[in-house]
């Protein structure tokens, strides 16, 4: 599992190692993109507190919006099972896929013929340039999994990060387990 390849589709798990780094302490981003010049992802656990319907009022919808990263955070970033109602979304892997026709998109949500199992929002995403995520890979900032989950969608976002911790096992499970802010401890 430690030696998994980075390629799109796969989970970026933060290691325990970056708790300073506010941008991405105890995430898990989704990578949607990793070629040789860039890489692009979304964190996963990191809800905010928007509904799609406090972004764009004429959508009558409430589903969540997630922090997807810190570059252009005022963009709006969807991630999706359902590329049979969404012409032009691009397949991530094993049946996720990103982006895809906004009209399509609106029509569905207008008519609440989707679920929040069969999409996630973000606002922003995490972003490298050419071979640094690979450099933070060998600061040790992540670690890659396979993403095992049957939903990304319906994943528990408080346990999410410390989950991933304790099925790595070893010294993760005492980092899994400490307090989000050392402070309390």
């Amino acid at each position: 599992m430690d030696n998994l390849k980075l390629n799109k589709g796969k989970l970026l798990i933060a290691e325990p190692a970056i708790l300073n780094d506010s941008s991405f302490n105890r995430t898990i981003v989704l990578l949607t993109e990793h070629t040789c010049n860039n890489s692009v992802g979304f964190i996963l656990n990191r809800p905010l507190n928007y509904t799609i319907n406090d972004l764009l009022p004429e959508i009558d919808c409430n589903f969540p919006v997630y922090q997807g990263g810190p570059v252009e955070q005022d963009n709006l970033y969807f991630v999706h099972k359902i590329p049979q109602l969404l012409p032009d979304s691009i397949e991530v892997a094993n049946g996720i896929f990103w982006g895809g026709s906004f009209e399509c998109l609106k029509d569905l949500l207008n008519n609440a013929a989707l679920n929040t199992s069969d999409i996630r929002f973000f606002l922003g995403y995490s972003g490298w340039e050419k071979e640094q995520l690979e450099e933070e890979m060998n600061q040790n900032s992540w670690f890659v999994e396979e993403n095992d989950s049957e939903n990304i969608f319906s994943m528990d976002d408080e346990s999410l990060w410390k989950n991933k911790l304790l099925k790595k096992g070893g010294n993760y499970k005492l980092w899994a387990n400490a307090p989000s802010d050392f402070n309390l401890n």
